[in-house]
């Protein structure tokens, strides 16, 4: 059987968050009804053949290039790198990828365009739905994070609701600064520390690093008084990760290790018990901490791994 692939993005237009890209190979005697391009499908309907697509596939791949490298390069170079990504993680590679739209240049795989395919081409519909949710369920977590915005009703995308919170909040850390009208809305490092926001950026900063890196932000801020806060509960790879952020506008900050004396781990051990106890957790448990230093360029953050052992 010759291996065909479908490929498609989402997350082209939009004034916040990363381009996803999705390549797909279905089995040859698939029955999926109903596919057709993400975008004419309600969003339960396309969670519903996300689950049945993954289970009629003989390989799915995604890539996912985020809004910093989008404003370092172009929102075309960053969509036809991601497509590439895609591609390179299907196993085994197709024979031919259809793509939608326009032919992907400089790819090893044998390609071709194909002008409104995510409507008319089943593959390329399974990789429009793929991609879609992918990108879909990274927006509702960064409105856990980011909840002003309401990334969860319009994905980034620029309605008017997204446009007057810009106006009224300034752009955050996953809004693409190069795009307009985003790169009108920039706070400064002095406007940050005037509005007493460094420490709440800095936490939104190491919320974004960790879900570039895979985790889930499961809580912010969650309050176990008398015995503190904790600034963000994390999900990867079955373990629940209790974050402690520190911020500094400074040349340097603490090593870790000085953050956490006898005191500190008791009420940290404390607050664990709490947040256990009240969302019934199970498995694995580890403490991290991550350092955010913002300054000239870009805010160097550094992740210690289980800090209690």
């Amino acid at each position: 059987m010759k291996l065909i692939a479908g490929v498609d993005e989402a997350g082209r237009g939009p004034l916040a968050g990363p381009v996803v890209a999705a390549a797909v190979i279905l089995k040859e005697n698939h029955a999926i009804d109903g596919l057709r391009d993400s975008k004419k499908l309600s969003e339960k309907r396309r969670e519903e053949l996300f689950r049945v697509i993954s289970e009629n596939s003989i390989s799915l791949g995604t890539g996912i290039i985020h809004e910093d490298e989008i404003d370092n390069t172009d929102i075309l170079s960053a969509t036809r790198k991601a497509m590439r990504i895609a591609i390179g993680k299907l196993n085994p590679q197709p024979d031919e990828a259809l793509i939608d739209g326009y032919a992907l240049p400089d790819q090893i795989v044998k390609n071709r365009g194909i002008i409104g395919g995510d409507d008319k081409v089943p593959v390329i519909s399974a990789a429009s739905i793929i991609a879609k949710v992918t990108r879909d369920r990274m927006m509702r977590n960064y409105h856990d994070v980011f909840p002003e915005y309401n990334f969860a009703q319009h994905k980034g995308y620029g309605t008017r609701e997204h446009l007057e919170n810009l106006r009224k909040y300034l752009a955050c850390p996953i809004h693409r600064k190069s795009f307009n009208p985003v790169k009108k809305y920039l706070p400064t490092l002095s406007n940050l520390k005037k509005e007493r926001m460094l420490g709440k950026w800095g936490e939104r900063l190491a919320a974004r690093y960790l879900i570039h890196n895979g985790y889930e932000i499961v809580d912010m801020n969650f309050n176990a008084a008398p015995y503190g806060e904790i600034d963000i509960v994390a999900w990867n790879m079955g373990s629940t990760i209790f974050v402690e952020v520190k911020t500094a506008s400074q040349t340097k900050l603490g090593d870790p290790e000085s953050q956490v004396d006898e005191k500190k781990l008791e009420k940290l051990e404390n607050v664990f018990e709490i947040y256990t106890s009240e969302h019934d957790q199970q498995g694995e448990f580890r403490f991290d901490i991550i350092t955010v230093l913002l300054g000239k360029g870009k805010p160097k953050i550094q992740h210690f791994i289980d800090c209690l052992n």
